[in-house]
């Protein structure tokens, strides 16, 4: 580690002196010029969630049109050079002149931060985009911007590079129409790759046209002639559309999803549910439209009187006795799918990344509105709600069932590591930031790890046999298994509900398992344990994948591994350019031209034109390896090849789980079979 040394420089000195701070040090940036500066204060990254940040950012204004009533058709349009063109046919952005800035409000809206319609009382009643920043950022981020808008019978537009207006605001034509069309090029100085993803895009749209029933938004992909495409949303449900489709792969529990859509004090209450087969929950919430992933008052005030209302109901009918325990709020979210999403003035979002709402009168709005509807369902659908109660029951005895199980299996102590699993080979560092667990395949595999590792910081944790498959098991079977609960207790982060990020004893956990069918297998029964019931691990950045090569390749004393096939071809194509720039050897035991033919190669030895002789080792499993050469490719911090795993989108995530270690296998079967062409090089 390398040391700080201290400035013993007193005031006044000549050290001091040169680094004075004055006025003059002081930069002002003007206009746009702070988003082009620091452009991830802005979008967040200048990835790829960042660059289509700037769709979402255009298209959030077309829905604060369709809340507000005047907006019925959103188009999004990918063209071709990486620009989007995005249209909508509200009322249009104002052209007239502001009185401020004494331009057009066009050239304002466009060019200046914190300008538009969602800050004073004229504009809009509700809105997502509380900072003002939205359409300019675009406009920062673009090496080039068109702005139509169409209004007071006129078409008028404008043209911005790199944020700044080539011309002023001008008529172009006459139209009946009104609305505005925004049309993009993303800068490339800024995003070091521009390339649209058409999932991500149409997952995100589709989102947009469930929370804003009857809103129609189409999508084309125009990026190459001959080969467009479009999709279409539009959804008279609303958001109890989108629990049915939430639920497409599993199964219900009962028929009748519940809905209520209600006002109360100037805040709008929308929430749709149903109950299914599953043991995790899927809630999601949002405010003005905005998914919030940390949920904030308005979840607070669902899940409150959600256990109450069903409580009350479960007492009321007899279904809980007076010696019962009340459900908790595990038991009643079990197999739950929610949508609650509110409509609000003024909300007061945790951070730029609107992760949590914190409206304290939320809380209170969203628990009377919903428990008095809820209520009212039980009530009059008898058969949905026995089917819930039941549903709720079950849970609650499996939670008592697991409440055992944890007792007994990660009591105090073994957590702290006083009583580790004997299958574990421990790292000696206790510093959990430079320690790593390697979760390795097989016990000869773990063997080679267990002796080619460095034991100060690198602890292994072989795994044998397949692992149960957690997405159809639940929590009390989960913490008995014999192949989950010694990783369990070797993380010390306890489970579920109990997780504690801040007990993880190693900052990175890392699978390490066969490149065949079987190890693709265990690798997905981890990623599913890991994100059904420790998916901070995920969201923090702790799980690895570790990438064993496939091939070694040697002639002589020259060895170079292999990763993928098209690495080997590479690998062996500059093998051969560098053997022809060589002067050839001559010795009286070998002939300079010996070429040998290939019946006369060994097994494992290819005969490569230009290289003669080579010898190409196909890796079937982690366990060929001897412990160097594990090290050497898989485990050295200086030269592995590691993937993080992370979630892009928990929606979409959430069902793929579902559809491949889900208990439904039509959905599967399905998948497989859309998909079996783009699998290439299937090792059976």
């Amino acid at each position: 580690m390398a040391k700080i040394k201290k400035s013993t420089a007193k005031p006044g000195s000549g050290l001091a002196a040169k680094s004075q701070y004055t006025a003059k040090e002081i930069t002002v940036l003007k206009g746009l010029d702070p988003v082009r500066k620091r452009p991830g204060m802005y979008i967040g990254t200048t990835g790829e969630a960042g660059l289509h940040h700037l769709i979402w950012e255009v298209v959030d204004n077309a829905i604060d049109e369709a809340i507000a009533g005047y907006c019925t058709d959103i188009t999004v349009r990918l063209l071709p050079d990486n620009k989007v063109e995005i249209s909508d046919n509200g009322r249009g952005i104002p052209v007239d002149t502001h009185k401020e800035t004494k331009k057009s409000a066009l050239e304002t809206v466009l060019t200046t931060l914190h300008a538009g319609g969602k800050f004073g009382a004229g504009g809009y009643k509700v809105s997502g985009g509380l900072h003002g920043v939205g359409v300019s950022v675009v406009n920062a981020l673009s090496a080039w911007v068109k702005a139509e808008v169409r209004r007071d019978g006129q078409i008028w537009v404008q043209e911005y590079k790199r944020g700044k207006p080539v011309a002023k605001v001008k008529p172009v034509g006459k139209t009946k129409q009104t609305g505005t069309t925004i049309t993009f090029d993303p800068d490339p100085d800024v995003f070091p790759e521009i390339k649209w993803n058409w999932n991500l895009i149409l997952n995100r749209l589709r989102q947009y046209a469930y929370l804003t029933k009857k809103i129609k938004i189409i999508i084309f992909d125009q990026r190459e002639k001959g080969q467009g495409k479009d999709y279409t949303f539009y959804f008279e449900g609303g958001i109890a559309t989108y629990v049915r489709y939430l639920n497409t792969n599993k199964e219900i529990k009962h028929p009748t999803i519940f809905y209520i859509e209600k006002e109360l004090d100037e805040i709008q209450v929308e929430i749709a549910l149903q109950y299914t087969d599953d043991y995790q929950e899927t809630v999601y919430t949002f405010a003005n439209n905005i998914l919030n992933p940390g949920g904030g008052t308005h979840l607070v005030g669902f899940k409150t009187a959600l256990t109450r209302t069903l409580n009350n109901f479960a007492r009321a009918k007899n279904y809980l006795k007076e010696k019962d325990d009340n459900l908790t709020g595990e038991d009643v979210r079990e197999g739950l799918t929610a949508i609650v999403s509110v409509k609000i003035k003024e909300p007061q979002f945790e951070g730029q990344t609107k992760d949590k709402l914190g409206n304290p009168e939320v809380r209170t709005i969203v628990d009377s509105v919903f428990s008095e509807a809820f209520a009212y369902f039980l009530e009059e659908n008898p058969g949905n709600s026995e089917k819930i109660i039941e549903k709720c029951i079950i849970a609650s005895r499996a939670r008592a069932a697991a409440k055992s199980a944890r007792e007994t299996i990660l009591r105090k102590g073994v957590l702290e590591g006083l009583a580790l699993p004997g299958k574990l080979a421990d790292c000696s560092s206790k510093e959990p930031g430079e320690c790593e667990l390697y979760i390795v395949e097989g016990d000869s595999a773990g063997g080679s790890a267990k002796q080619g590792r460095d034991r100060e910081f690198q602890a292994i944790l072989p795994m044998w046999g397949k692992m149960i498959n957690v997405e159809k098991t639940r929590l009390d079977k989960i913490l008995t298994s014999d192949k989950i609960k010694p990783l369990i207790i070797a993380l010390g982060t306890n489970i579920g509900e109990q997780f504690e990020l801040d007990k993880l004893r190693y900052d990175r956990i890392i699978i390490m398992a066969d490149a065949d069918v079987d190890g693709s297998h265990i690798r997905t029964l981890l990623l599913t344990l890991f994100y059904r019931y420790f998916k901070p691990l995920i969201e923090q950045g702790h799980i690895y994948i570790a990438q064993p090569p496939l091939y070694k390749i040697q002639k002589g004393a020259e060895a170079h591994y292999a990763y993928t096939d098209e690495e080997k071809e590479k690998i062996l194509a500059d093998m051969a350019a560098a053997a022809k720039t060589k002067p050839a050897k001559k010795s009286a035991q070998t002939k300079t031209d010996e070429t040998p033919t290939e019946g006369e190669a060994g097994e494992g030895v290819e005969v490569i034109e230009g290289l003669g002789r080579v010898n190409i080792q196909r890796y079937k499993g982690l366990g060929e390896m001897n412990p160097g050469q594990l090290w050497e490719t898989t485990m050295d911090p200086n030269s592995r090849i590691m993937k993080k795993i992370t979630i892009e989108d928990a929606q979409r995530a959430d069902q793929i789980f579902e559809i491949l270690m889900g208990s439904e296998v039509a959905p599967r079967k399905r998948f497989i079979q859309t998909r079996a062409k783009e699998v290439e090089n299937l090792d059976i």
